[in-house]
């Protein structure tokens, strides 16, 4: 009998997750019961792909670097990586912000419904922690994130995931100063590197193959701790536009693989479809990233010179799911509350949310606090962003899950897009976590 595909036995794992979750909110002890007994599973799951999200980005990356015969090469890489991710963040919300605009979601909102939102989330804890992240964001100074990027203590860097472009700036320095040295004197540190990055990609494919299960356990948790579904009903045509935006960025991906690399669009998005479905379980980019490179790399054949630099860059600083999101919901809290927003505030948007996207966290709930930052920016009332962030905080959770999604697939899509104007998109060499087994066992 033939396995079932990876992708498959993760769909199922997800929607049985949700009839579960669905289930449980019945019973008076169903909450407790997925809290106590399931979600940790999600939890662990999360946990392990975050566990070797760092070193999977060091040894690759410096794995990469080290095997380059041409430092030109990598500048090449790292210029046109920029340039494609910049053109791709404005193209989505310039989407996100046409879409609002046609279809005016803001404008269907009743007062009694801003009341019931205004009433059940402007003083959540979730709700005033962004705005006060926001405004520490905003206070620093205009190259701060420059400053951000580079580390006093590589260690406390490799620590911590949101400082994950830290470790990418160590991991650069490090591999051109191997370079540098001769290939002789770095033989043994490359060799240590080599096997630290097959160690770590075996970690990928163990990892796996509890995803199904550690999906379920995610979906499940989600269903029940969502929120009235009076409020997400009427939430449901701005929910609708996001979605809607989101689903014509993946068809723009799909033509951009298709035009420029002669890649089928369709098997591109069979592919990767077990790291968009682990986006989606897992709102995160970064925890996705071993799943989104191990795709890309071995089942893609995108070189891992160029993997290993594209898509651990594209989780920090490449968000277009995020950055439509942020257009989308910009303008419609505007339209409901009745803000006056004019083209040269729409422009401001799409500056300002294209300049939040870089350094932000690849972690649940950061658009948020991108949003705070754009609604700012167009001088949006500071008494009011609370109410504003009330109108969507109902829907946040479940958009968040789709805009990762966008967020993974776009990254893996500039990683094809970046190899093939390098020479670097070969055949594919799928690898399994038992080729060695038989001599093991």
């Amino acid at each position: 009998m033939r396995k079932l595909q990876l992708h498959w036995q993760i769909l199922i794992g997800m929607l049985l997750g949700i009839v579960f979750g669905f289930i449980m909110t019945y019973p008076d002890w169903g909450r407790d019961f997925v809290a106590d007994w399931i979600n940790p599973f999600g939890t662990i799951f999360v946990r392990l792909l975050k566990l070797i999200a760092i070193p999977l980005i060091l040894a690759s990356l410096i794995k990469g670097i080290s095997d380059l015969k041409d430092i030109s090469r990598f500048r090449d890489i790292g210029v046109r990586t920029i340039i494609i991710y910049i053109c791709t963040t404005v193209i989505a919300i310039t989407i996100g912000l046409l879409l609002v605009n046609a279809l005016k979601p803001g404008e269907g909102i009743s007062q009694d419904t801003i009341d019931k939102l205004t009433a059940t989330y402007a003083a959540d804890a979730g709700v005033t922690s962004k705005i006060e992240e926001a405004s520490r964001q905003k206070e620093s100074g205009p190259l701060q994130f420059l400053v951000d990027m580079v580390p006093d203590n590589a260690i406390f860097a490799m620590s911590f995931n949101s400082l994950m472009l830290q470790v990418i700036f160590f991991a650069i320095f490090f591999g051109i100063s191997m370079l540098l040295i001769g290939e002789k004197d770095a033989k043994p540190l490359k060799n240590f590197f080599d096997s630290l990055n097959e160690v770590v990609l075996k970690m990928v494919d163990l990892i796996m193959l509890t995803a199904p299960y550690a999906v379920f356990a995610l979906l499940a948790g989600v269903v029940v701790s969502s929120s009235d579904p009076e409020l997400l009903l009427a939430l449901l045509k701005y929910a609708g536009v996001v979605v809607l935006g989101l689903l014509l960025m993946i068809v723009f991906y799909s033509i951009a693989v298709s035009t420029f690399t002669r890649y089928n669009p369709l098997t591109f998005l069979s592919k990767i479809s077990p790291a968009q479905l682990l986006a989606f379980s897992t709102s995160s980019s970064a925890a996705t990233l071993p799943v989104t490179m191990e795709r890309v790399e071995e089942h893609i054949g995108v070189d891992k010179e160029v993997s290993s630099f594209v898509l651990p860059v594209g989780a920090t600083i490449n968000m277009d799911g995020t950055s439509l999101y942020q257009g989308v919901a910009a303008v419609f809290i505007a339209q409901a509350l009745g803000f006056p927003l004019d083209f040269s505030g729409q422009l401001t948007i799409v500056l300002t949310a294209l300049l939040a996207s870089i350094g932000s966290a690849a972690v649940p709930g950061a658009g948020m606090v991108m949003l705070v930052i754009v609604l700012e920016s167009i001088g949006f009332p500071p008494d009011k962003l609370a109410i504003g962030l009330a109108l969507i905080f109902a829907v946040d959770r479940p958009l968040d899950m789709c805009r990762t999604v966008v967020n993974v697939t776009g990254d893996a899509t500039v990683s094809m897009m970046v190899a093939k104007s390098v020479g670097k998109l070969g055949k594919p060499k799928v690898k399994n976590w038992d080729d060695h087994w038989e001599e093991v066992k």
